[in-house]
């Protein structure tokens, strides 16, 4: 059975992006910017970090309850990132949707097709580096990780790319040269969906 989302009833958007490609920051600045909009919080395994806020960034829960959570089909989707889920909780994004809000997703391209399936309304936005060597010069730049790490980022971010282009859950692919320039436009296409 497939998740209805009729437009009376709201917008799914779904933005996703490689590591360091600004898709937070984008998707932060809609939720700011669009009165009502919702930011869906997924549930994953991974720890908490001293920056997260449980609730806020992300609801954390054990790999035991990760499990009961996908037999009792609470997820829109759920996938694997880097030994860690992720899921989207289903009932959450439901009862935006039915309240007329714009309900955010920031999930991979994998997530991105699932929750197509099920919403074929949702506008699915990809966010672009301007290159492969910007890419890689801005994963370096968040001083997060070690070489292997970005490396291994960078690559998987390589195969997202080419997944996205060829798995048709995205009709924008934005580059993000410059980012304020780059929220004005995912912005402007947000608002045209909203038809506001």
């Amino acid at each position: 059975m497939t998740a209805q989302a009729d437009r009376k009833s709201g917008c799914l958007l779904i933005i996703s992006g490689p590591s360091g490609v600004g898709k937070t920051t984008i998707t932060r600045a809609i939720e700011a910017a669009i009165p009502g909009a919702a930011f869906s919080v997924s549930a994953t395994t991974r720890a908490q970090t001293a920056a997260d806020r449980e609730g806020l960034d992300y609801r954390f829960v054990s790999d035991a309850e990760f499990d009961r959570m996908i037999e009792r089909g609470e997820f829109l989707e759920h996938a694997g990132v880097f030994g860690k889920r992720y899921g989207t909780p289903r009932q959450w994004v439901l009862d935006r949707l039915a309240e007329g809000r714009l309900v955010i997703l920031e999930i991979d391209v994998q997530g991105a097709m699932a929750v197509k399936r099920q919403v074929p309304g949702a506008l699915g936005l990809f966010i672009l580096p301007p290159s492969e060597d910007d890419l890689l010069a801005r994963l370096r730049a968040r001083k997060r990780e070690p070489e292997d790490v970005i490396q291994r980022r960078f690559h998987e971010a390589k195969r997202e790319i080419g997944a996205a282009i060829a798995g048709g859950a995205y009709e924008v692919f934005l580059v993000n040269r410059d980012l304020g320039e780059a929220v004005a436009l995912a912005l402007g296409i947000v608002r045209a969906k909203l038809g506001a």
